[in-house]
């Protein structure tokens, strides 16, 4: 796994954008959970997600299914 982030990815590029918009979003973990909330930043390997009840979340990026804004 890189260290960097690769902002040429579609897929970066789509959470950036739902990080610069505050997009609200729905994250399907591996372990079947589902989590709203926003996210707030990323990096190569982690996001953090933050709920409506300002729950925070750091999410491990080969944990996550599907990310749904």
């Amino acid at each position: 796994m890189t260290n960097e982030l690769d902002t040429g990815l579609p897929s970066v590029r789509q959470v950036q954008t739902f990080i610069k918009d505050k997009t609200g979003v729905e994250v399907k973990l591996t372990t079947g959970d589902i989590l709203h909330g926003q996210i707030v930043w990323q990096d190569p390997q982690y996001f953090r997600l933050v709920t409506g009840q300002q729950e925070g979340f750091l999410l491990y990026r080969a944990h996550v299914v599907y990310i749904k804004g």
